[in-house]
């Protein structure tokens, strides 16, 4: 017999299980739930220098849920990169002057997604390239000597070096191959070259090498002559310009400094007198001087006014400067002092020998106002540093105290020295 009590707790039994199945049933028929969308707290960054060839990386950022997994799409300007998908992006020739980007996906571990994009870049640059060493100029730093630059090595294989050689520290005019075949006017300077290095996507790259020694003549000092100068006549030139270029003749490498020899000027004495004569007196030297031409007798190197003054017909006809003239016929007629009389063209086309009488006739050659080499070797003395030693006749008598070697004993004459006139 049921009892009220008994009966309330049976309903109440009844009650419970009716919910339960209830929402048993509710659970299994409704519809499964939408994936959640990750949200960045922290954005995509990247790091690195936006350089050309330079690794720039991503960070993904922080992500609310917490996100396991990323992917990566890198972008130039906005645009996706082809196979640009990894953590990192090394930018190549096509990034230059451009943004980057880059774009992560991020998900979690029940299939929550989201996506952001980095702040861009500054517009990619070109890299910097650097020497590493071996950058050299071998040779001998002496005149009519080549010398070669090494452009060594680099961060980056060169696809182009190009070279500017040096004198001091300004740009040798037509000197831009890797070889050099040094030059007069470089004597008493140190040589240097400029290389300029090019590479895909560096910036282009200036190292200039550690400067030569000092270049050097041809030959070193092997004697001394000692001369002064004289007029004879009423003189219409500038005598100190006379002194002033007839020495820088004497100095210059192409001259008979190529032969070991320098001249020093003294107030009197010396081995030579130089003299600038009025053309009308050149022949009281001789009578076998001319008053057109300059001359040498004896001891004496005389240089006619006019023809210092306005050079030779010949000369002017071809258009040639009236210093390269004074450096001729000061060459000329101090080589026959030297012992050297009058030469013929050696070939048609070749430059005349300076004891050439050029203003009389080429026979062919081209007009040349230095000693050819074969004759500056012809009056290098032998027996010096440098060349093979060799006994020299003695003839002390003729020897002026003027005229030393290197060493600085009193030297012979490379060859007896006649007496009779030499003429231009």
């Amino acid at each position: 017999m049921w009892t009220p009590c008994g009966y309330r707790h049976e309903a109440m039994r009844r009650l419970l299980l009716t919910l339960v199945l209830a929402v048993a049933g509710l659970t299994a028929l409704a519809p499964p739930a939408h994936a959640g969308t990750l949200v960045p707290t922290v954005p995509p960054t990247i790091s690195g220098t936006a350089e050309y060839a330079a690794t720039l990386t991503a960070d993904p950022g922080q992500w609310v849920p917490a996100a396991t997994t990323y992917t990566y799409q890198w972008l130039r300007d906005g645009q996706p990169i082809g196979q640009a998908t990894a953590a990192t992006y090394r930018p190549g020739l096509d990034d230059l002057g451009h943004t980057l980007a880059v774009t992560v996906g991020a998900t979690d571990g029940v299939g929550d997604t989201g996506v952001a994009t980095s702040a861009p870049t500054a517009a990619v640059q070109r890299a910097t390239l650097k020497a590493k060493g071996g950058q050299v100029i071998k040779g001998v730093a002496r005149f009519t000597h080549t010398l070669d630059a090494h452009p060594g090595r680099y961060s980056e294989t060169p696809s182009k070096v190009t070279f500017q050689w040096l004198r001091g520290k300004q740009p040798i005019a037509g000197a831009t191959d890797r070889s050099y075949a040094i030059r007069a006017d470089d004597v008493g300077v140190r040589l240097r070259v400029q290389l300029t290095v090019l590479s895909p996507g560096y910036q282009p790259l200036t190292h200039v090498t550690e400067p030569t020694p000092k270049v050097r003549h041809r030959v070193d000092v092997r004697r001394t002559v000692r001369y002064h100068v004289e007029t004879r006549g009423k003189i219409t030139t500038s005598l100190r310009e006379f002194k002033a270029q007839a020495q820088q003749t004497y100095e210059d490498a192409r001259g008979w400094r190529a032969a070991g020899i320098r001249f020093v000027p003294v107030a009197r004495g010396g081995a030579f007198t130089l003299v600038l004569s009025q053309a009308s007196l050149v022949p009281s030297f001789s009578s076998q001087c001319s008053s057109m031409w300059s001359c040498r007798v004896g001891r004496f190197v005389i240089i006619n006014q006019d023809r210092w003054k306005n050079a030779s017909p010949a000369w002017n006809a071809a258009h040639l400067a009236l210093r390269d003239y004074r450096h001729m016929v000061v060459n000329h007629e101090t080589g026959h002092w030297l012992g050297l009389h009058h030469a013929t063209c050696p070939g048609k086309g070749r430059l005349a020998p300076v004891m050439q009488q050029q203003s009389k006739g080429l026979q062919g050659c081209r007009f040349n106002p230095f000693p050819t080499t074969h004759e500056q070797n012809s009056r290098t003395p032998q027996g010096f540093p440098g060349s093979p030693r060799q006994p020299e006749p003695s003839r002390a008598a003729l020897v002026p105290r003027d005229f030393v070697g290197w060493d600085g004993r009193a030297m012979a004459y490379v060859r007896p020295r006649s007496y009779s006139p030499d003429v231009e």
